[in-house]
């Protein structure tokens, strides 16, 4: 299985065993203990400069990084808004990193959108 598919695997455990209704938070803690047990390295809060013709304009704060390699930013609303496709955009481009998971736990079945970054652009891919 995928790196991608082993953690929707993790999240959807997550959702399955608290549903619906909770804080960002909560469902970001439970993820984090969810993927540790799995294998996986979980760094979260991750602070990332934004610079601008050599000059740091602001930073960037990811939710969760898994591997090294997956940036996943979690939500805990009604859904996905392509504003939220806009920042895991924005966090590829300023990490160098080239796969973003967006995880909605506000919904009564978890959703999720698969990010990938490549050379000529970035695209979206809808996983169900």
């Amino acid at each position: 299985m995928t790196l991608t598919g082993q953690i929707i695997g993790a999240a959807l455990e997550v959702h399955t065993l608290l549903g619906p209704g909770f804080l960002e938070s909560i469902y970001q803690q439970a993820l984090v203990r969810e993927l540790t047990l799995r294998g996986f390295n979980v760094e979260t809060q991750i602070r990332v400069d934004v610079s601008y013709k050599d000059a740091l304009v602001g930073r960037h704060r990811i939710d969760m990084v898994v591997n090294q390699l997956v940036v996943l930013e979690l939500k805990a609303i009604s859904g996905i808004l392509d504003i939220h496709i806009a920042q895991t955009l924005s966090y590829l481009k300023a990490t160098g990193m080239e796969v973003g998971l967006i995880f909605n736990f506000g919904a009564e079945k978890l959703t999720w959108k698969r990010l990938v970054k490549s050379r000529e652009g970035c695209e979206l891919r809808e996983l169900v």
